[in-house]
């Protein structure tokens, strides 16, 4: 099985060599990744400037990694056509550093590079935590090498495009894994205005919301302590993924917890 893993936070972001680290005993692990920090910068690709690409020394020996001075989006899209052999089996973006729910996936730089694989015909996974406290980033690792394995062996299916949320909570007091439509709903909707001396500024703010959601999507559902998938695939593109039902994510809580 050969994997692509990407991200938005950087090439040296823990999340990323978390997951390279878990993943790195089933699958050949490319690494392509920005050069660094690159959030909310959604499906932006690079039209009006080259892009440079360099080979580095991965932070996990053996495993080909690459550094890109473009966008998640652009960081796909080379590694699939010129930087890889051959096509990958599946595209990982993540972990990263802060959740992508509610609407705030279409500006999300971790999911729009797991885009630029689906649209390429790559079955793909964006996969995010509030913060890496708890051991967020091992069980998030774990749970996409538990994925993978499905995928394998067939009982997950078809032509997918998931976004995933790990609860900031300890594993022990994770309630399940639910797979529900993201909210209608931003975090950012709150501007603040500012003064630097000279001229008057903006500042956008990220707002938690807790309050006045749908029980059946994903920010209530990470609320009240469950993992969170949701199937991008069939609420943007009304494609279905075969396979993925309440009892195969039963099966894969029950292996992260006894792993």
């Amino acid at each position: 099985m050969n994997i692509l893993v990407t991200n938005d936070d950087g090439i040296q972001s823990h999340g990323l060599w978390a997951l390279v680290k878990e993943l790195n005993g089933i699958a050949e692990i490319t690494v392509v990744a920005p050069d660094r920090e690159q959030s909310a910068t959604g499906t932006s690709v690079t039209l009006r400037q080259p892009l440079r690409v360099q080979k580095i020394n991965p932070l996990i020996a053996g495993t080909k990694t690459y550094s890109v001075e473009g966008t998640p989006c652009d960081s796909v899209i080379i590694a699939l056509e010129m930087v890889m052999d051959k096509k990958p089996d599946l595209v990982v973006s993540g972990i990263n550093l802060g959740l992508n729910t509610g609407d705030d996936v279409l500006i999300s730089g971790t999911v729009g590079a797991a885009l630029q694989g689906y649209l390429r015909d790559v079955p793909a996974i964006a996969i995010s935590v509030l913060n890496f406290n708890n051991g967020n980033s091992e069980n998030a690792a774990r749970l996409i090498k538990l994925l993978a394995g499905k995928f394998v062996d067939n009982s997950l299916t078809g032509d997918f495009f998931l976004n995933i949320n790990v609860p900031d909570i300890p594993l022990a007091d994770v309630r399940g894994i639910r797979v529900v439509p993201q909210a209608h709903k931003t975090h950012i909707d709150t501007v603040q205005e500012g003064h630097d001396g000279k001229r008057e500024f903006y500042w956008l703010v990220r707002q938690q919301l807790n309050n006045g959601v749908n029980e059946n999507t994903d920010i209530y559902a990470l609320k009240e302590g469950f993992i969170t998938i949701t199937p991008l695939n069939e609420t943007l593109f009304r494609r279905t993924s075969p396979g993925l039902d309440d009892r195969l994510c039963s099966d894969i809580f029950r292996e992260i917890r006894n792993s």
